[in-house]
């Protein structure tokens, strides 16, 4: 099969609010990311999203945007009476914040078949996934996604992690620790943010970060800074990316598009230092843009 997987969330996106004028688009952490993999990447090559959808209208326009925009869907099942999460993006200038609506949300159930998930993952040249992608999961689930993901890292896979961690998914700090930290366990490539991981774990410093990530035998590791430089730790070399200089409009999925543009940039053969300062130009361009999807062509213009 080869190509890309990711697991995670679909959400109904409402931005671009002008007045009580809002746009519906679709978005989600690790669904921003395959968006960018897919724009980054040539049309042959394999980008699977894997989710779980409802039956009802909503859900039926996000598979058919998925599909038109040449993101497959592996085995991710339909659950019969379930529906979308949604969110909403307020802006102050270009900063935003979020207003989630999601207890019910189908994505919940992803991890519920086993057998469907192993299918999805099965022969991947990576793998992605996220803190939030755990955090919204059963703690059931949860252990659900760690096995999937060990066994596809076991058959070949590369398994690329972000902790994108989040509080108000997780029961507490205690169990979003431990959850993260054993996903950092299965994983080949980790993608953090240093001002989660210092929220989280109390890292100091963005070498904090990557020293206790590395402690789990992560060889390759990018941590974030907003417009900070991104730390490079792989190779046995340490090297400070700066970010590139954007004219943000909205920082929604600033993350997301650079995760896309390193893994991209990754699989194109760029070594890990170039890769980074390529997806901080992606990332520079999206934020350019409102919502967290910002037009394809606009993120292959900034990729290189």
């Amino acid at each position: 099969m080869g190509g890309f997987a990711a697991i995670g969330e679909c959400m109904i996106e409402l931005s671009g609010a002008n007045g009580d004028q809002w746009r519906m688009g679709f978005a989600g952490d690790t669904l921003n990311t395959t968006w960018y993999v897919r724009a980054l990447t040539k049309t042959e090559y394999p980008v699977d999203y894997v989710t779980a959808f409802g039956d009802d209208p909503f859900s039926m326009k996000q598979r058919a945007f998925l599909n038109e925009n040449g993101i497959q869907t592996a085995n991710s099942p339909i659950i019969a009476g379930a529906r979308p999460g949604l969110y909403a993006i307020s802006l102050t200038g270009a900063e935003r914040s979020f207003t989630y609506w999601r207890n019910d949300a189908a994505a919940r159930q992803l991890a519920d078949d086993t057998e469907a998930l192993a299918q999805s993952l099965a022969g991947r040249e990576i793998v992605y996934f996220s803190g939030i992608t755990m955090g919204i999961l059963s703690p059931k689930n949860r252990e659900n996604v760690l096995n999937a993901v060990k066994n596809a890292r076991e058959q070949g896979s590369l398994i690329v992690f972000d902790a994108n961690y989040r509080p108000r998914l997780w029961e507490n700090a205690d169990t979003a620790q431990q959850v993260l930290s054993d996903a950092f366990r299965v994983t080949d490539i980790a993608l953090p943010t240093f001002p989660d991981e210092n929220a989280l774990f109390g890292d100091a410093t963005p070498d904090h970060t990557a020293d206790r990530i590395a402690g789990f035998g992560v060889g390759e590791i990018v941590v974030k800074d907003g417009t900070e430089p991104a730390l490079v730790v792989a190779d046995g070399r340490r090297t400070n990316v700066p970010a590139t200089i954007a004219k943000a409009v909205d920082t929604t999925g600033a993350g997301d598009s650079f995760n896309g543009g390193y893994i991209a940039s990754r699989l194109a053969g760029f070594d890990p230092v170039k890769a980074a300062a390529s997806a901080h130009r992606v990332a520079a361009r999206v934020v350019e843009f409102h919502g967290a999807l910002a037009p394809m062509s606009e993120a292959r213009a900034a990729f290189g």
